[in-house]
């Protein structure tokens, strides 16, 4: 197409005017993000301080039956320390006892011993030195005493031999239940020790379950901190939108009158778009993967709610993630979200030339960065009013939108 530094110049003059509107928009759009965001991040913070709660309380039930665990073997230590003192007294009385059944044992031995020399003694001298020794007598009174006192000899060997005995065998009774009461306090103890060796294992196993409610604790802690702070930052910068939005809105009523003039200068110049000159801009396909357009420029049906019946430029079909580039080098001017257009990026291609893309499924790059031709800055996708996955690709110049055919084919 031929140069034509008229329309040039107007176009210049046009883009001035222009920048106000779209920073405006741009302005209101991020304001709604800032607000969207702020409100996400309350709901979050507030869900996480209802998470800290919960923590907070099964850390205290933890807590209290630790030290219920805690308490409980206590209770057992102290049971053992008495069983273990149980065991050494009943061990020493068992020592005790043994020490007295020997003796007993040596003592019947050593009585019986002796009544056996006796009665070896008398057996081996015969009836005759009994009866000799009761012959001797030299009285009746002496004769009788000594019959007396052999029998008594005979009676007390007896009585000791019966009494060794009998205490030996209520020694060895005591031994015996010494013994089993022994085994009672050595299987007690074990199971003592069962039952303190499980409540062991069972507080060692709480302790850590604490230890993992105290670690969360301290991280749910730190992430309603962050929240606090995001939700001051986007206060923060809900106030300073606001403000510029009102000093846009300020400088855009006392422009009114003069932007109504030249749009519709431009309006009128725009209806010849097929004289329209971009002078030396250059454009190639924004979507390489896909050459189909499924919509085109001008009148149409609105294909959904809120889309526009003056289709403002041409829908090309692809599938999501599928990569957009820009049309031609620029500077990106806006590149935000709005609930119509989705997410989308306008490039200024300088002389009032702009190129946009929207309902992408995510934005590669930013306001004020410069990009190449060819160069990918976002993916296809279904944002904003949108039916299915495409690409909306505008072209506009001195202020209105131009059949993009014209200008650029796959």
């Amino acid at each position: 197409m031929r140069k034509s530094g008229k329309f040039l110049a107007a176009a210049l003059s046009f883009a001035l005017v222009l920048a106000t509107p779209l920073s405006a928009q741009a302005t209101k759009s991020g304001l709604s993000d800032a607000k969207s965001k702020k409100t996400a991040l309350e709901a979050e913070k507030k869900k996480t301080e209802q998470e800290l709660k919960n923590l907070e309380g099964l850390k205290s039930d933890t807590t209290a039956y630790v030290k219920k665990l805690d308490s409980s073997l206590e209770s057992i230590g102290n049971e053992l320390s008495k069983l273990g003192d149980d065991i050494d007294a009943k061990e020493k009385q068992i020592d005790t006892t043994k020490q007295e059944l020997s003796e007993a044992k040596e003592t019947e031995k050593s009585q019986y011993e002796s009544m056996k020399l006796r009665i070896k003694y008398m057996y081996e001298k015969g009836d005759s030195t009994y009866v000799d020794l009761l012959m001797e007598s030299g009285s009746l009174s002496e004769l009788l005493s000594k019959a007396e006192y052999i029998t008594k000899i005979s009676s007390y060997d007896r009585q000791k031999l019966d009494e060794y005995a009998a205490t030996k065998e209520k020694i060895a009774e005591k031994e015996k239940s010494l013994e089993s009461e022994h085994a009672e306090l050595l299987m007690l103890q074990d199971e003592t020790e069962a039952k303190q060796a499980s409540v062991e294992k069972l507080l060692a196993a709480k302790q850590t379950e604490l230890q993992n409610y105290e670690t969360k604790i301290a991280s749910t802690e730190g992430q309603i901190s962050e929240y606090a702070k995001s939700i001051e930052a986007q206060e923060n910068q809900i106030k300073s939108i606001e403000a510029e939005i009102k000093r846009k809105e300020e400088e855009a009523r006392k422009k009114a009158e003069e932007e109504k003039k030249k749009a519709a200068a431009a309006n009128k110049a725009a209806q010849t778009y097929k004289t329209v000159s971009l002078g030396d801009i250059s454009f190639t396909w924004p979507c390489p993967a896909s050459g189909r357009i499924t919509s085109g420029f001008g009148g149409r049906k609105s294909p959904t709610k809120g889309a526009s019946s003056n289709h403002q430029g041409i829908d090309i079909s692809a599938p999501t993630g599928t990569s957009i580039v820009a049309a031609a080098a620029g500077e990106v001017v806006i590149a935000t979200y709005s609930s119509s257009a989705g997410n989308y990026v306008m490039i200024s291609h300088g002389g009032g030339v702009y190129t946009v893309y929207m309902h992408a499924s995510s934005l590669l790059v930013s306001q004020g960065q410069s990009v190449k031709k060819g160069q990918t800055i976002a993916k296809v996708g279904s944002t904003g009013y949108s039916t299915g996955s495409h690409l909306h690709f505008g072209v506009r110049v001195n202020g209105s939108y131009v059949n993009p055919t014209k200008y650029v084919n796959p």
